[in-house]
């Protein structure tokens, strides 16, 4: 990604941020982070990813994100100068919905690696 690219996604997922935090009263969003955007080379589509903090089901909140987007698209217009809005599509982040899982999926994995280790040793024994 380059830097135009990296500076414009940092650039909406703040402003969609505080859109969705102070202007957007739906009750579905409440609780509702955009925690990465990833905007295409072409900067026509931006995939914005959201963590729900107050519900386990993203659904609700993906839903009213679909129904508000051309009221963030066109806020987005008058926000940032840009020659193009990129189209905006909306997903749940997946790392978000680990939550308190996380440390302990790690943990396994780390765990895990010394294994891997005594299996190489064993079969470079065995070469």
């Amino acid at each position: 990604m380059d830097h135009r690219t990296e500076r414009i996604s940092e650039a909406i997922r703040e402003e969609i941020g505080e859109l969705i935090e102070y202007e957007m009263s739906d009750p579905r969003i409440d609780g509702v982070v955009v925690t990465d955007v990833q905007v295409a080379p072409d900067k026509r589509r931006a995939i914005v990813r959201i963590a729900v903090t107050t519900s386990p089901d993203a659904k609700p909140a993906l839903a009213a994100l679909e129904h508000g987007k051309s009221y963030l698209k066109r806020e987005l217009a008058k926000r940032l100068d840009m020659y193009r809005i990129p189209d905006l599509h909306f997903e749940a982040d997946s790392t978000a919905m680990l939550g308190d899982r996380l440390p302990h999926l790690l943990r396994r994995i780390k765990k895990g690696r010394p294994r891997d280790a005594e299996t190489d040793a064993s079969k470079k024994a065995v070469e």
